[in-house]
């Protein structure tokens, strides 16, 4: 039995198609075309993410202001710089403002129920 990493990651949301379109109007990100019941899985490369409805018993009101605490997820982009810049003018949080450092150019936003993402460019 050999465990190779991680193959899908997801986040559970108060508001599914909220969720959503934030990550697809503001990363660009596009939904597969046939994803479960209650989530939307979106075309990543080299694992996909999706977000989706909370499982039974999951009181993300409870976890306010950030679900997630402790869990680091990193997004790749091209340009973080540009992507920052678009997200501030969009008046989403930013959480780090941009710094250049071994993953290149990185920088940490709030999305709509509160999970930090990080973006870096550094491919």
């Amino acid at each position: 039995m050999t465990v190779t990493g991680p193959d899908f990651l997801a986040l559970q949301v108060r508001d599914l198609d909220r969720a959503a379109r934030f990550y697809e109007d503001h990363l660009g990100l596009r939904r597969v075309p046939a994803g479960p019941p209650g989530a939307a899985v979106f075309h990543t490369r080299p694992v996909p993410f999706a977000v989706r409805e909370p499982l039974p018993g999951v009181d993300l009101d409870a976890a306010s202001p950030r679900p997630g605490l402790g869990v680091a997820l990193w997004l790749h982009c091209d340009d973080a710089q540009a992507l920052h810049d678009r997200l501030r003018a969009a008046g989403v949080t930013i959480v780090t403002e941009p710094l250049d450092g071994p993953f290149g150019r990185t920088f940490a936003f709030a999305d709509p129920d509160g999970y930090v993402i990080t973006i870096h460019d550094k491919s």
